[in-house]
């Protein structure tokens, strides 16, 4: 049996989200209105139920999802 080469680490950095799909799912899973800096904790800190964040991260699946067969299709 032949000893597998080792795994050399990417460099390249991983695409990021657009803004606007992550004010979208913010807004609608997590209703908060913004995810800008306002410096202040009454409206930068939320208190989210763990059903809605579930949702947040599914929304944001299925968007990563989305962009990649985008990506392979063109």
């Amino acid at each position: 049996m032949t000893p597998r080469k080792p795994r050399t680490a990417s460099t390249a950095k991983p695409a990021r989200a657009p803004e606007a799909t992550l004010e979208r799912i913010a807004s609608e899973a997590l209703n908060i209105e913004t995810l800008k800096t306002r410096n202040s904790d009454s409206l930068d800190f939320h208190d989210v139920a763990v059903w809605r964040l579930k949702e947040a991260l599914e929304a944001a699946y299925q968007a990563g999802l989305s962009a990649a067969s985008n990506t392979r299709s063109k």
